[in-house]
């Protein structure tokens, strides 16, 4: 299954760039930005800051495979979600999100798996065929 398709594509590539962005922001939190003097491991903790790390990788890689139109990508961005909507519902200490920003990162998490039903779809219209 791949996004070739010209509006699958163009959504995956959306994507992409919320995914980078993301990822991009994760990243500037594990460097102590906006933290003040405080680090960032004392201010979200050892595990939160491990946890922290690993989504933005998966998130950062997410963005390349979504750029290259790979579902690959889709399921790396769909799974980071997933366990960090997961792990803020359960009400942990390592995540922290805003109203704005759960709203944000559920509508992506949402639009990913939307994207994901719609290219299966697709693939199995075309084997049909």
């Amino acid at each position: 299954m791949d996004f070739r398709n010209e509006p699958l594509g163009l959504v995956a590539r959306i994507l992409g760039l919320l995914s980078l962005f993301i990822g991009l922001g994760d990243a500037a939190r594990l460097l102590g930005l906006g933290a003040g003097s405080a680090s960032p491991i004392t201010a979200i903790g050892t595990t939160g800051f491990v946890l922290l790390s690993v989504l933005a990788l998966m998130r950062l890689f997410a963005a390349v495979g979504l750029w290259i139109r790979s579902s690959w990508g889709a399921i790396m961005l769909a799974a980071s979600l997933v366990i960090e909507i997961g792990l803020y519902l359960v009400g942990t200490n390592w995540v922290s999100l805003g109203l704005w920003s759960f709203i944000f990162k559920l509508g992506v998490m949402l639009a990913t798996f939307g994207l994901l039903a719609i290219a299966q779809l697709s693939a199995q219209r075309q084997l049909a065929d």
